[in-house]
């Protein structure tokens, strides 16, 4: 494993909500991003980390390697892979969401 891969990992693994994103959730920088921190505030979650990937090009790169998935934002629960904007707004949509992010 790289050490862009061993970052990513231990920031997957010591967090019980990760957001990868362009921008931060107080100043998205892309569209997709903003809601997908809109739908983890519609959720209830106040607290979480947010990596923006736009301070650090390695992170940007690696995190599309790390899950197998081409775009950004990407979102990860208690470690796992949970998808992007679309996916996180299907689940927010049909309240797997919510559940998910309950059962921490």
């Amino acid at each position: 494993m790289s050490d862009v891969q061993q970052r990513i990992d231990q920031l997957v693994k010591s967090n019980p909500v990760v957001l990868f994103m362009k921008g931060t959730p107080q100043f998205p920088q892309c569209g997709f991003s903003g809601r997908a921190a809109q739908i983890l505030k519609a959720c209830g979650v106040d607290q979480y980390a947010s990596v923006n990937v736009l301070a650090d090009e390695e992170i940007r790169q690696g995190i599309k390697e790390y899950a197998n998935w081409p775009t950004i934002p990407q979102l990860y629960v208690r470690g796992e892979f949970v998808g992007g904007s679309d996916i996180m707004r299907e689940m927010y949509e049909s309240g797997e969401l919510a559940e998910l992010l309950r059962q921490g």
